[in-house]
């Protein structure tokens, strides 16, 4: 599995059709988490496109970018915000993030249940994490041209299994990116209202799951079935006595 590179990445998000779908994503993500104020945000992998609105009101705003991934400076202006990490490594805290995004990053995680494990101890007992992650029936899975069809695409039950053996419990599901991955100017005009159809009536073939999950601080304990093995009891009985000691009883034997 080739990793994304931030240059692609970056090249892609400034081109047209990147800022649609960065404008079609972000907009599930601000639906979701309305107000940061006083909290720690991070985005692991390529957030740093959604992470703006973010950075006004958060009390700390990071991006952390993933080593075989590379990493650019963000913001572009004032103090630098980002770090190059290891993924499954982070240099954080135990419980020091509140709201946790992951972009670009899953999907091209050699050890997905590695990363989610290393999530879960970053992420506070009442955080949240949003996980974007490409569509298995998508069509943007499908297209090399964009950073949606490289990496490891998911199914909704797979996405929430391998989610609760991390011990996160999903509790939003939602999807965008209904409208396909084509970079003309008419279709990248049309997307807002084809999006806008394709959420009310649910259709499938969305690009990409977005998944709110929360941490769940309790690991479930599952209850197991033990079989008994019933023994009946053992009722008490005579021994059977011998002709010797029935002799002894009655007597000296008898001759004839």
């Amino acid at each position: 599995m080739m990793p994304l590179d931030v240059y692609h990445l970056q090249s892609y998000y400034d081109s047209p059709l990147g800022e649609l779908s960065r404008r079609l994503v972000g907009r599930v993500i601000r639906a979701r988490w309305q107000d940061a104020t006083g909290l720690s945000v991070a985005a692991l992998g390529f957030g740093s496109p959604y992470l703006d609105r973010f950075r006004a009101t958060a009390a700390r705003c990071i991006a952390l970018m993933p080593a075989q991934q590379g990493v650019l400076i963000w913001p572009e202006a004032g103090r630098c915000s980002c770090a190059l990490v290891e993924a499954q490594m982070l240099p954080l805290p135990d419980g020091s993030i509140d709201r946790l995004l992951l972009a670009h990053a899953l999907e091209a995680a050699e050890r997905p249940e590695a990363l989610l494990e290393e999530l879960w101890r970053i992420t506070a007992p009442e955080g949240r994490v949003i996980v974007v992650v490409p569509s298995r029936r998508g069509v943007w899975a499908r297209v090399d041209g964009t950073p949606y069809g490289q990496g490891l695409p998911y199914s909704r039950g797979q996405l929430r299994d391998l989610l609760q053996r991390a011990l996160f419990s999903p509790v939003y599901w939602g999807e965008a990116l209904y409208a396909p991955p084509i970079a003309q100017k008419l279709a990248i005009r049309t997307a807002p209202a084809i999006e806008r159809i394709g959420a009310a009536l649910a259709l499938p073939f969305a690009g990409v799951h977005i998944v709110e999950a929360t941490k769940q601080v309790y690991r479930p304990l599952t209850a197991r079935v033990v079989t008994r093995k019933i023994v009946a009891p053992l009722n008490p009985a005579l021994a059977p006595t011998t002709n010797c000691e029935d002799a002894a009883v009655g007597g000296s034997p008898q001759r004839f």
